[in-house]
């Protein structure tokens, strides 16, 4: 029997500087899945994205870490669909929401890229939005901040601790939809 893939990608930047911000909440929830499977994402050569694979013998499940910065995850994620020849539908990516109140979870089957640069990438390279997403929400800035400055800001105090409960939940969000499916992810209590 063939093995079922499933491919999570998580939104954010690489590099030191961009470490533990509210636009980097897809590479917060990757630490996770690395550290629940086992495994650590890895650049192989010429890949504009890092990946690591699970599996348990009936499904594969593929983390990828766009390293493309994220006006251009949609580069990396396409390849990598092409790679493995993953569906549309067979992909959820994890990204951050200033629409949604801070440590907010929302999963949906299929949407728009809304404001989300990142998404909008995807939705551009790959040419559709009908593929599963789980969002976490930051909260919008502070009247009077600039939004660059508030996305590639790090929470701190009861924030921090907020939006790290959001990162596990976003976590097993994931984890209950290659198991499950879509529906029961979208289910899945905070």
């Amino acid at each position: 029997m063939e093995k079922e893939f499933y491919l999570i990608v998580g939104l954010g930047n690489p590099g030191d500087k961009y470490a533990h911000t509210r636009h980097n909440a897809g590479f917060e929830v990757l630490d996770l899945l690395e550290e629940k499977f086992g495994v650590k994402t890895r650049k192989k050569m010429l890949q504009p994205w890092a990946e690591a694979e699970w599996t348990d013998g009936k499904k594969k499940v593929i983390l990828c870490r766009p390293l493309t910065f994220m006006n251009n995850s949609g580069v990396a994620v396409k390849k990598i669909m092409g790679k493995y020849g993953i569906p549309a539908e067979k992909m959820i990516v994890v990204y951050d929401d200033i629409d949604l109140p801070p440590g907010t979870v929302r999963v949906r089957a299929k949407g728009g890229p809304g404001t989300h640069n990142g998404m909008r990438s995807i939705v551009g390279e790959i040419e559709t939005d009908q593929f599963p997403r789980i969002r976490v929400g930051t909260g919008d800035r502070p009247e009077g901040e600039d939004l660059v400055g508030w996305v590639l800001g790090r929470p701190g105090g009861e924030e921090k601790k907020v939006m790290e409960a959001a990162f596990k939940h976003a976590a097993d969000c994931a984890v209950e939809w290659t198991e499950n499916g879509i529906d029961a992810a979208m289910r899945l209590k905070q």
